[in-house]
Order: C-alpha cells, then sequence, then structure tokens
C-alpha cells in the first residue's frame, strides 16, 4: 500500500507494522541525470523490496531533500543540515508509528545521509516507540556495489531502468568527459575535499555509459531481493530493549 494513495479508512483496517520510508535527496547528479535521482532510486527500491516482500508493507511517501550540502555550488541543489534531516526522519516514523506502523526502514538512496541514518534509527529504536533500520540500496547489489560513483554507472543504470524519460542521453559523453574517476582527494587515508566541485568538472563521478537499462533493472532486483529479507527480519525481529547490562560475568558470555 501507497500511504498517499490510501485513504485514513484503509490505513484503518491494515493488519500490518511493517513500513519503508524512501529517503533520497535533490541534488546535482552531473549533465545527463536529473537531480531527484538519490529520491527517484530510493522510492523504486522501496516499491520493489515491498512487492517482493511476502506480506503487507506500507510505502510511505518519500523524503526528497537530505544531507547535500557537499554539491552545494551546482544549481538546483537543496540541503538541509544534519540537525535538522535527524529531526524531520525521527518526526516522521513517530507519526507512523502512532498509526501502528512501528517498525521502519529507511530505505536510503544518498551518500550523505548513510550517516545521519545510523544515528536517529538508533534514537528512534532506544526512546520512541517505533524500531527502525536503515537500509542504502547501492551497499545491497553485490559486486556491482564497487562501481558507485556519482552520476555514474549505477544511479545512471537504475534511472534508466525505472524513469527513462529523465536521463538526457545526449549529454552522456558530455558526463564522461567531465567526470572524476572516484571520490575525493585523498592522501593518507584522509579526504582533503569537502565539495564535490573540488574534484569533479561537472560532477559526475564514475562512467555513465557503463550503465545501462539492463543493468538497472537487475540492480532493482537484486536490491529488491535485499530489501525483501531485511523486511523479513524486521517484521520478525524482537525489538524490545534490553532493561539492563549483565552484572554477572557468565551471564555477559
Amino acid at each position: 500500500m501507497h500511504l498517499e494513495r490510501a485513504t485514513w479508512t484503509d490505513v484503518a483496517d491494515l493488519e500490518t507494522n511493517l513500513a519503508v520510508l524512501p529517503v533520497g535527496s535533490t541534488e546535482q547528479h552531473g549533465p545527463h541525470a536529473p537531480l531527484g535521482t538519490d529520491a527517484l532510486a530510493a522510492e523504486a527500491v522501496a516499491e520493489a523490496g515491498a512487492d517482493a516482500f511476502d506480506g503487507e508493507v506500507v510505502v510511505a511517501p518519500r523524503i526528497s531533500v537530505g544531507i547535500s550540502e557537499e554539491h552545494r555550488q551546482f544549481p538546483g541543489t537543496m540541503w538541509v543540515s544534519p540537525d535538522t534531516f535527524r529531526a524531520y526522519v525521527r518526526e516522521a516514523v513517530d507519526s507512523l508509528a502512532a498509526h501502528g506502523l512501528d517498525r521502519v526502514v529507511l530505505v536510503n538512496g544518498h551518500g550523505g545521509n548513510i550517516d545521519a541514518l545510523r544515528e536517529v534509527a538508533g534514537t528512534i529504536t532506544r526512546h520512541d516507540d517505533a524500531y527502525a533500520v536503515p537500509f542504502t540500496w547501492f551497499e545491497a547489489v553485490g559486486d556491482h556495489s564497487s562501481d558507485m560513483g556519482h552520476g555514474g554507472p549505477l544511479e545512471t543504470a537504475l534511472v534508466r531502468a525505472v524513469h527513462p524519460d529523465l536521463v538526457r542521453e545526449e549529454r552522456i559523453e558530455d558526463a564522461r568527459e567531465g567526470a572524476a574517476d572516484g571520490w575525493g582527494e585523498w592522501v593518507s587515508y584522509a579526504n582533503l575535499a569537502y565539495d564535490s566541485a573540488e574534484f569533479t568538472e561537472n560532477g559526475v563521478v564514475g562512467d555513465p555509459a557503463e550503465g545501462d537499462a539492463a543493468r538497472g533493472d537487475e540492480l532493482l532486483e537484486l536490491a529488491a531481493a535485499s530489501l525483501a529479507r531485511l523486511l523479513e527480519a524486521v517484521a520478525q525481529r524482537d525489538v524490545s530493549r534490553p532493561d539492563r547490562r549483565p552484572t554477572d560475568p557468565d551471564e555477559a558470555d
């Protein structure tokens, strides 16, 4: 069930406590891919994972603005602070939990959101009336994950598969020519760069030409299967919190 397409009476009749909340960003993805790439990808994976899951899952409306200040030099990019982002996600989950949807998987499409989502999911689980766990789709696609860039092969492939009309195919060569090979400027295991404009001419990292629609279909299938397995684990998990730490050494073993 898509929450925004349902009526309140539909929700009242639900017999599930499980929801997915897509979370992405609105930020540059090179000259060829839409600003909403991360949000669109998260939503597509959330929908596909819900379909692949053997049970009822509510798909909540996506959160389309995330932690993206690293792309601020590129027009159209929007961002909020990590504090604002965490607060919004937490309150969105709280509103779902108020109606019984208190097991929530945060389906993420943006690398800049990862740390904040892990942190806020822990806060929700420890202190609120819900259990939340983050899931980032491009970390869950097997060997493909090593090709993750920005506006590169994986993201371009997935958008080609689910929203082909939004990819500016005539700009692919320009995207390739201005792309960086990797993310950041690394010395002694430290990234010297804070903004993407410091190391990529047009915002792209990786080769978008290596991401065709067929690869996008495969990525969506892999991510959906991974998400469905996670949903099964979340649905069955004992989410009660330990009420104390072990005091007996034998008990801690």
